[in-house]
C-alpha cells in the first residue's frame, strides 16, 4: 500500500475532512503504538508500511524515560493519542481503531497478530473493534 492510499483510507474511514487530519491521526496512533510494543516488533511492522508511515513507529517520543516497550494501559494509550492528535479521549479511541484497522489491511502475514499478542487485552480490543464502533 502506498503512503497516499494509506492516508486516504484513514481519512475516508474516520470521516476526516482533511488530509492533514488523517496524517496527524496516523502519526499519533503509530507513535503511541511504537512506545508500547517492543522495538523489534515495531521495526518489523514499520518495514511493511510505506516509509513515511513506518517512521512513526520508529520515531517515538519517550514519556518519562520509558522508551520502546513501555508498559501502560488503554487509558494511557488513548490519552497519549488524544494529546498528539489534539482531540478528546473518545475521538482518540475511535481514531486508534481506524488507524490500526488500516495498518492491518496494509500489512501481510501475522505481524499485526504479533502486535496484538504484545499488547494487554484492553488495548488489543481497539485492534478488533473495527472502524464503525
Amino acid at each position: 500500500m502506498r503512503h497516499e492510499e494509506f492516508i486516504g483510507q484513514v481519512q475516508d474511514r474516520a470521516r476526516l475532512s482533511g488530509w492533514s487530519q488523517a496524517e496527524r491521526a496516523t502519526r499519533a496512533v503509530l507513535e503511541t503504538l511504537g512506545e508500547r510494543v517492543p522495538e523489534g516488533l515495531a521495526d518489523n511492522l514499520a518495514a511493511q508500511l510505506p516509509h513515511e508511515i513506518g517512521e512513526h513507529l520508529r520515531r517515538t517520543e519517550v514519556y518519562g524515560g520509558g522508551g520502546s516497550g513501555e508498559r501502560f494501559d488503554r487509558h494511557d494509550f488513548v490519552e497519549r493519542i488524544a494529546a498528539r492528535a489534539g482531540t478528546d479521549d473518545p475521538r482518540a479511541a475511535y481514531l486508534a481503531r481506524v488507524v490500526l484497522e488500516v495498518t492491518d489491511d496494509a500489512t501481510e502475514g501475522g505481524t499485526m497478530r504479533k502486535v496484538g499478542d504484545a499488547l494487554p487485552a484492553d488495548i488489543r480490543e481497539l485492534m478488533t473493534a473495527g472502524h464503525s464502533g
